[in-house]
């Protein structure tokens, strides 16, 4: 009997999750390996720790899909694959699980080579569980006097995270915090300038203090030290500098690419190894280097189930194309958003219900199964 193994049930293997029984009734043997029971849409987690979205919104059960379909679901995470003796390897046992095609969905993670020492207080976007965990923990401060707040980065998860920390604490919270966003000389430089120029509109509206003066280059004991030898001091942190994907292929001994993901072809199939795959954040296309958005992992999707069917079987592979512009929307809090698709772009309220009404849309196509 030939196997398939998923590991991680993230935006490009949803498809696939929702199509396990097709595989199954092939006679093939199906083993999804997840770190946690539930997937979280990383796009509606900025939602959630602004309070506009509790965890039950934004999640659905990997697990219960997966077992209802008549596969086998691990809690772990995957360590290590072996592509000679194609096993996988789990960091909390030593079971090993062997594999005829794997597909990788592993994500991946913020970065935090610059903090030392205490991380008590420092919280990342990723995993998302840890936006939930912030949350509470700045309702729970703020309940004995004014705090400030920290966001280190530029881009869209910063931004994001920033607008919403200012919606939780004007809803929900007794003082209104001191929030810095440390975007150094680059807030949303990889954006069009109206874009940016409206992000940057609705953060000022807010009371959030942008400071560009230099990036961040340590952050010890609660203490934020900027290239330009400023120091600042802060009660919550968050890391928002971007993401790297999983380890786990650098580990393994895969082809790579220069970001660590790993490195596939147009079929999302390895380039050094032909019977392994993989979609979204965690890989590396080789074609056109792709940027860490969700509508990519999208857009896999079909591509990569059919791949997965065909690699077992024996046939032909399909390519992956993937695709022109793409519509992208900023929830900066309090209701409020960026909408940017092509030469169109705006924010307010409009913007933040497209969104809303996309995200939620979305996360129930796979709640409902």
């Amino acid at each position: 009997m030939k196997s398939l193994v998923l590991i991680g049930g993230g935006h490009a293997h949803m498809i696939t999750l929702s199509k396990l029984d097709t595989f199954i009734a092939k006679g093939y043997q199906v083993t999804v390996i997840q770190p946690a029971d539930y997937h979280y849409y990383s796009g509606m987690g900025p939602g959630m720790l602004g309070g506009t979205y509790e965890p039950d919104d934004i999640r659905f059960s990997t697990k219960t899909l997966v077992e209802s379909k008549g596969g086998r679901f691990i809690k772990a995470h995957a360590s290590r694959i072996d592509p000679e003796k194609r096993i996988v390897y789990l960091q909390e046992s030593d079971e090993e699980i062997k594999y005829d095609v794997v597909s990788c969905n592993a994500g991946s993670y913020v970065p935090k080579d610059i903090v030392e020492g205490d991380s008590h207080n420092v919280f990342t976007a990723k995993p998302i569980e840890e936006l939930n965990r912030a949350k509470k923990t700045i309702i729970g401060k703020l309940k004995d006097g004014p705090i400030s707040i920290a966001v280190l980065g530029g881009g869209p998860a910063a931004v994001e995270i920033a607008g919403n920390i200012h919606q939780l604490c004007k809803e929900k919270a007794l003082h209104q915090p001191h929030i810095q966003l440390f975007s150094g000389p680059g807030l949303m430089s990889k954006v069009a300038p109206k874009v940016r120029k409206l992000v940057r509109k609705l953060l000022v509206r807010k009371g959030i203090e942008i400071i560009e003066k230099g990036y961040v280059e340590k952050v010890a004991d609660d203490k934020i030290s900027v290239e330009n030898d400023t120091t600042y001091s802060a009660d919550i942190i968050f890391p928002a500098i971007g993401v790297k994907p999983s380890k786990i292929f650098a580990q393994s001994g895969l082809d790579i690419g220069p970001d660590g993901g790993l490195k596939v072809n147009s079929f999302l199939q390895s380039t050094s190894h032909t019977n392994i795959f993989g979609g979204g954040d965690c890989i590396y296309y080789a074609d056109q280097p792709l940027n860490k958005v969700g509508v990519y992992a999208v857009r896999q999707n079909l591509v990569l189930y059919n791949n997965l069917m065909a690699a077992l079987e024996g046939k032909p592979l399909e390519i992956f194309s993937p695709g022109g512009d793409y519509l992208l929307i900023y929830n900066l809090g309090d209701g409020e958003g960026v909408f940017s698709k092509g030469v169109l772009t705006f924010s307010g309220k409009i913007a933040f219900m497209i969104k809303d009404y996309i995200d939620r849309k979305f996360i129930k196509l796979f709640q409902v199964l």
